[in-house]
């Protein structure tokens, strides 16, 4: 009994390959918003743990620091809070470009799964019929 071969299975392995390239890209650009979101989330304790500070006097290694300081602490949070959800806007997109691209390579690779299941079911129905022609040919022979 010969092997079932698709004739487009090249093809098929290379649009394999196209999807998981695109899916590592998907996830190297979730895995960048994912850090800059973090930053956020520790830019923002950051502030609320400087304002507190500004307001209770307290001053970090022990010495008095003054409120003028606190203030310029806290801006140059606020400024950097800024810049973090500007990248994180420009990362939204890129990760929103990289899923296009998976989702592009993955209904490519589609494509080309559903003729290959065809024709794997085509075959099998066609190995079966021939194994039931040749038992009958068998038991014919054997009457």
């Amino acid at each position: 009994m010969k092997r079932f071969r698709f004739n487009l299975e090249k093809v098929l392995k290379l649009r394999q390959y196209r999807e998981e390239e695109a899916k590592i890209e998907l996830g190297k650009a979730i895995g960048i918003l994912t850090e800059i979101q973090n930053k956020i989330v520790q830019n923002a304790a950051a502030r609320v743990q400087a304002g507190r500070e500004r307001f209770s006097g307290l001053a970090s290694a022990g010495g008095a620091v003054s409120m003028f300081t606190w203030d310029g602490y806290i801006l140059r949070l606020e400024h950097e809070a800024e810049r973090l959800m500007e990248e994180a806007a420009q990362a939204e997109l890129v990760v929103e470009e990289k899923r296009n691209l998976y989702i592009e390579a993955s209904r490519e690779l589609k494509v080309m799964e559903k003729p290959k299941e065809k024709r794997s079911a085509e075959y099998r129905k066609e190995m079966l019929a021939a194994q039931a022609r040749e038992l009958d040919d068998m038991r014919r022979v054997e009457r």
